[in-house]
């Protein structure tokens, strides 16, 4: 239990725009602390309704991820299927199309695993992963620009997946430890 003294959020003395490109913009907060202290921080605006991440079992012990390239770190990088969830969606119907865009499976069983933060202190993003089980085949074209590789794992090989040098996306790791926990897997060693 969390016995920390609730703390008052510091207000917020001006927001504004400093720099757009394509993809984000980045807002400079002005901000004054209960204790009197004045400082700026940068931070990339929010958008959008949120992201989501698939864990889909084609069975109780094989999990589906892909491979992907990545631009960010300019390598291809093994995953699980994620996505932002599109106006108008629910973020499980969001984890439903990006499952048939990137996997070509639907799921008939749902259930919410956990919902993450990404870098809280510089953006405003949250990532709903779910587990997707009884899996039926269904594509749906997505915006890919290549056709993305399919990988079977066995989830009690989970410690060699940790393992692979090309699995190291911190919200891919979180969601096998998730899964992990949330199942109780048997280790395989």
């Amino acid at each position: 239990m969390d016995k920390s003294k609730q703390k008052t959020l510091p207000q917020i003395v001006a927001c504004k725009e400093v720099a757009r490109s394509r993809l984000v913009a980045v807002e400079q907060l002005d901000l004054k602390f209960s204790n009197g202290a004045e400082r700026s921080f940068e931070k990339i605006k929010g958008s959008g309704q949120g992201a989501v991440m698939v864990v889909p079992l084609l069975d109780d012990d094989t999990l589906l991820l892909i491979r992907e390239y990545c631009a960010g770190t300019h390598n291809y990088q093994l995953g699980f299927p994620k996505g932002l969830i599109d106006p108008g969606e629910q973020k499980q119907q969001a984890a439903n199309r990006e499952l048939q865009e990137e996997v070509g499976f639907g799921a008939n069983h749902w259930t919410h695993l956990h919902q993450v933060c990404m870098a809280p202190a510089f953006f405003n993003a949250q990532m709903d992963i779910f587990i997707a089980r009884d899996l039926y085949e269904s594509v749906l074209e997505g915006d890919e620009p290549e056709p993305l590789e399919v990988v079977h794992w066995r989830l009690s090989d989970y410690k060699s997946l940790l393992a692979q040098p090309d699995f190291t996306e911190a919200r891919s790791i979180a969601a096998l430890l998730l899964l992990k926990d949330f199942i109780e897997v048997p280790d395989d060693r």
